[in-house]
């Protein structure tokens, strides 16, 4: 069974990572997928043709979530070339750790606005046409560091905490019209970033974790199909920990 046969999804940052895993699935489940890219055009290409062998339309544009202007921009195009979007996935985000005595006014800057105000562009973006056809699912990639902080990332953490506290506002203000608004909250997940680390870091993490293992792409993007799909339409203004019971 196929749960989002016909619709039609627009998500943030999706040559990689998490992103990636969300287009994935969602076609797999027979959405039409619209993604963004910033700079990496030949893994945007791959995943586009990847999607497209599903039996679905997809399409990649090289566009920066964090500009008002550029969203608004991607969002028109979007509508011109697919004719309707049903599924907001903000997923677009960065890291510039440092700690506080170290972190740069720009390191800071730059991550609240590609990882925060990107999802108050997108979903300004989006917002007439959910409203004019009464429903949509809006669903904000926050992160367990936006729930309990992590010394080293205030700026991301402020970020992601930002989205959770964006995400029930709009829950609020679009309910009445049947559009949702959820976060997704992910602890560590295994991408070509944490690929990188250190094994022994790796181990560490993993002993912290109650399932004792860190996540996948596939896990995160399983809880966005939920909450894109007709499975949740009782469900609004929440965040799921998607993190193998860590903030238990």
């Amino acid at each position: 069974m196929k749960l989002l046969e016909g619709k039609t999804a627009i998500i943030t940052g999706a040559s990689r990572g998490i992103g990636k895993g969300i287009a994935e699935v969602f076609a797999k489940h027979g959405a039409n997928v619209a993604f963004t890219y910033s700079a990496s055009a030949e893994s945007a290409m791959a995943l586009e043709n990847e999607l497209n062998g599903l039996g679905i339309k997809a399409k990649g544009y090289q566009s920066n979530a964090a500009d008002f202007n550029e969203a608004h921009t991607f969002v028109d195009a979007v509508l011109t070339d697919f004719g309707s979007v049903d599924i907001l996935i903000n997923n677009a985000g960065i890291t510039k750790d440092n700690l506080l005595m170290r972190m740069s006014e720009e390191d800071f800057d730059k991550v609240i606005d590609v990882n925060l105000k990107s999802v108050f562009n997108m979903t300004k973006a989006i917002q007439k046409t959910f409203l004019k056809q009464r429903s949509g699912s809006i669903i904000n990639m926050s992160s367990v560091v936006g729930v309990k902080g992590n010394a080293g990332q205030t700026n991301y953490a402020a970020s992601k905490a930002g989205v959770i506290g964006f995400t029930k506002s709009v829950a609020l203000e679009l309910g009445s019209r049947n559009i949702r608004c959820n976060a997704i909250a992910p602890g560590f997940i295994e991408t070509e970033m944490t690929a990188k680390l250190n094994e022994d870091v790796v181990k560490g993490w993993a002993e912290s974790i109650p399932l004792k293992r860190g996540g996948s792409t596939e896990d995160v993007a399983n809880a966005c199909l939920f909450l894109a799909s007709n499975m949740s339409g009782y469900i609004t203004g929440q965040v799921l920990n998607v993190d193998g019971g860590m903030l238990t």
